[in-house]
């Protein structure tokens, strides 16, 4: 075991956390003011939404489709409280030449209101394979010697084939924050679904069901070998590293970059064996190695003393802690108005360091 990878699966003696009683909460939206009639769209058929007026609210409302990251408008239609088809007031959801993920948030007059729906496209995703970089063969565990066909820290991972991926709809979800609440304090995460959409998706999903209730932290390493901040894990409900939500999900091509805060999917070797374990970066000199290889999915917007804290546990020389903290919960709010919330803790001027 070396500090420069991120397994999913990490041998260790199981510790339960002692929590005298847990309520798991998971929020439901109530001050969305665009909400799906359904999760699911077919491709060129309508996209009804219902629009809400909040009490108190004056001024013409209208629905602004935005870009992600710089929240640049894309286009903009006005709109009536009620029943709304989106697929009428914007074709270029059904007719752009490269359908990309958008953000779709209701304004009254110049004023966003409530979370944005996250308009992601379907698209059939390319398998990842891991290659060995001197004779381009994929990676494999040799089932006569159980030895891998070379070390998987040397491989190059690679999507494909190349040919053109079908489009075949669009899933629509209202935007939301995701709080992690551990015992040393609160973290908070920005979903990232243009990086990784799949990856969003399902770390939400086993968000809302649960999943992420009375987990201990079971990996901490403060610092690589090189003196650069590295990564907490968590996500293993046996807290051993070997466990996981019963599937694995498939590597996605994220370009968030890894750095201070960012909440990247752990694996084994084989590109696509992520399930339920996660990791947050605790430096962007330490974790830029993992850039294409992991994917990246989250940003935390605060609780950046709550991860100092994490890191500075006293472990063991495995990264195991000796005391290991738990996360208590995950659960989920709406998102502030897209745009509008908190930057996150790796794009601050005053970067909060972790060392």
């Amino acid at each position: 075991m070396t500090n420069n990878a991120i397994p999913r699966r990490f041998r260790a003696r199981c510790h339960c956390a002692t929590v005298a009683s847990i309520l798991l909460g998971i929020a439901l939206s109530t001050d969305a003011q665009v909400t799906p009639v359904r999760d699911y769209y077919g491709v060129d058929r309508s996209i009804p939404v219902e629009v809400t007026r909040p009490a108190g609210v004056e001024g013409p409302l209208s629905i602004q489709l935005l870009e992600p990251i710089t929240a640049a408008v894309v286009a903009s239609s006005s709109v009536e409280a009620g029943r709304v088809d989106l697929a009428t007031h914007f074709p270029i959801l059904w007719r752009a030449p490269a359908p990309r993920l958008l953000y779709a948030q209701v304004l009254a007059g110049d004023r966003k209101i409530g979370p944005a729906l996250v308009l992601r496209p379907l698209i059939e995703p390319k398998p990842a394979m891991l290659l060995n970089p001197a004779t381009n063969a994929p990676w494999f565990m040799d089932p006569k010697t159980g030895k891998p066909s070379f070390e998987g820290r040397t491989g190059v991972v690679t999507f494909g084939p190349a040919e053109e991926s079908a489009f075949t709809g669009i899933r629509a979800a209202i935007d939301q924050v995701a709080v992690v609440k551990t015992t040393l304090g609160e973290i908070r995460f920005a979903m990232r679904p243009d990086a990784a959409p799949s990856t969003t998706q399902n770390f939400l999903d086993l968000v809302r069901g649960g999943f992420y209730t009375d987990i201990i932290i079971h990996r901490i390493v403060p610092v690589r070998a090189d003196g650069s901040p590295f990564v907490i894990q968590f996500g293993d409900p046996t807290g051993t590293g070997n466990g996981g939500p019963g599937y694995s999900i498939d590597l996605e091509p994220s370009l968030l970059p890894h750095d201070l805060g960012v909440l990247s999917m752990a694996r084994a070797t084989e590109p696509n064996t992520a399930g339920s374990q996660v990791f947050i970066c605790l430096s962007r000199e330490g974790t830029k190695h993992l850039d294409g290889r992991y994917a990246a999915f989250a940003e935390a917007i605060s609780g950046a003393d709550v991860i100092r804290a994490l890191a500075a546990l006293p472990v063991d020389a495995d990264g195991r802690p000796l005391d290991p903290p738990s996360v208590i919960s995950i659960t989920l709010e709406d998102a502030p108005p897209y745009g509008t919330g908190s930057k996150p803790i790796s794009h601050k001027a005053e970067r909060p360091g972790v060392r």
